[in-house]
């Protein structure tokens, strides 16, 4: 098979995905060899899901899914199972395999090189950092050595090292590649061609061309959309007048209002399904907890680790109210064992005054209860307020009422950190930390939760390593672990 051919098709293919959610309605799409796409739509539109039916995961209702005989798929997914965080790197990687390998740890070493880590063998998936994680992640997928490789936001968490060395690495790769992610600048780096999930239609559109372009070519064509209904829409509004004026004349009058009844009928099927905006979550601000003064986070040293062996190293950093703690460094130094220790109460060096509210954005969003239902765990830390207004609260965050019923663990990456992000609301924190709080996240939204940051008067503590981001937060003080 030579590149350029065809080896993924989907023909009319229909998926509903439970509670009456349908994903695809009669989608149809190809797939060539050689190809490097990414996978737009919005949070919770199922990108994942049309993922996990290429592989064969699930199975569509109605129509046929055909990947050509012999080609493999492997996928690196967004986040490790929960239940595979207790394996180690050796049980981790073995665990794709149906068959013993018997040379499995210089492949390993050989794949862990490809995504720029060190790693012991025998070491404890839970203890790797977030962006670490996301490496194994990759590892995982390019041990397989697939035909058909499927990222799944393979950015979130890295840092700027390691989204340049897996830029490289994609600029160069050979074989199919199929992207979801929400970083522009990563995307349009390799991209040369764009499938567009649309929420609303259920339909896949298929573009050619980089990254940037065919999202301006979406915008465009919408705004064409737009125009040309609101053009008919007006045509149709005038006919309607005219249409009510003859019929109320009486005698042949009565056959021009109905041929000209009929002729609005014909207009009203012209006008075109557009697309709808990716909904943005509305602006929101976040209550600061009133009864708290004076000093809210004193910070005396860190623990950061050198090679394999943490090192405590002093610091000075109080924040009180408007103060905004940036903590930097690469990957596996620490940041997020820090974060983790200053919620718990059990960092060294570290207090904050027992009556100080902490809200805390995990980036594995381990503090949400995933058997929970969206509603119970809004419900459970609502400070005050009528169901009504809870509701209310929800759908500012696009959590409408099919959401609410829905268990937390069924839920996409993003509505999870939607999710996080209206219970800090409800929390009313006095202190606030945050740790990768734009992964998973529609590009759309991060303005509108930049902005809630920046107007927090609560004191903060945050990790990103999204410039982009960061700049909309006036940040007060910073502190790079890694040159401590």
């Amino acid at each position: 098979m030579s590149k350029g051919d065809v080896i993924v098709r989907f023909n009319k293919v229909s998926f509903d995905f439970g509670h009456n959610k349908p994903i695809l309605e009669e989608a149809d799409f190809s797939v060539r060899r050689g190809a490097k796409i990414t996978l737009m739509g919005q949070n919770g539109a199922g990108k994942s899901t049309l993922f996990q039916l290429i592989t064969g995961e699930l199975i569509p209702e109605e129509g046929r899914i055909t990947v050509v005989d012999g080609m493999t798929v492997a996928t690196a997914r967004q986040v490790i199972d929960r239940d595979q965080l207790e394996l180690t790197v050796r049980e981790f990687f073995e665990s794709v395999f149906t068959e013993k390998v018997y040379d499995i740890d210089p492949r390993i070493d050989k794949v862990l090189d490809v995504v720029n880590l060190t790693a012991d063998h025998e070491r404890v998936l839970k203890t790797f950092s977030g962006g670490q994680q996301a490496r194994l992640l990759l590892a995982q997928a390019l041990i397989q050595d697939s035909d058909i490789l499927l990222l799944d936001e393979p950015t979130n968490n890295l840092d700027k090292a390691g989204i340049a060395h897996l830029t490289k690495f994609l600029q160069d790769y050979e074989k199919t590649c199929i992207v979801i992610s929400h970083d522009a600048e990563f995307l349009n780096s390799f991209t040369e061609g764009v499938l567009y999930l649309d929420i609303f239609t259920q339909t896949i559109e298929q573009y050619t061309g980089n990254y940037f372009d065919v999202v301006a070519e979406i915008t465009k064509r919408v705004e064409r959309e737009r125009r040309e209904n609101a053009r008919l829409a007006k045509d149709i509004a005038h006919r309607k007048e005219q249409a009510g004026f003859f019929a109320q004349k009486g005698g042949h009058m009565r056959d021009v209002a109905r041929k000209m009844r009929e002729k609005i009928e014909e207009l009203e099927e012209d006008i075109v399904d557009t697309r709808r905006e990716d909904k943005t979550i509305r602006k929101f601000h976040i209550p600061t907890q009133e009864e708290i003064s004076g000093d809210i986070l004193e910070l005396k040293s860190v623990s950061i680790l050198k090679g394999s062996k943490p090192v405590n190293k002093k610091v000075n950093i109080i924040l009180k109210k408007k103060d905004r703690l940036l903590l930097k460094g690469p990957n596996g130094i620490g940041k997020t064992t820090l974060l983790e220790r200053l919620a718990s109460g059990h960092a060294k060096g570290e207090h904050v005054p027992a009556n100080v509210r902490i809200g805390y954005y995990r980036q594995d969003f381990s503090t949400l209860d995933f058997d929970q239902t969206v509603y119970k765990a809004l419900a459970n830390v609502i400070m005050s307020g009528s169901e009504q207004e809870l509701r209310s609260h929800a759908a500012g965050f696009l959590l409408d009422d099919q959401i609410l019923k829905t268990k937390i663990g069924s839920l996409s990456e993003g509505q999870k950190g939607l999710v996080a992000f209206a219970q800090i609301v409800l929390q009313r924190p006095g202190l606030l930390i945050l740790d990768e709080p734009t992964n998973h996240i529609n590009f759309r939204h991060i303005p509108v939760i930049a902005a809630a940051l920046d107007r927090f008067e609560g004191a903060m503590v945050l990790v990103s390593h999204v410039p982009d981001f960061v700049s909309q937060i006036k940040i007060t003080q910073t502190l790079d672990m890694e040159t401590l």
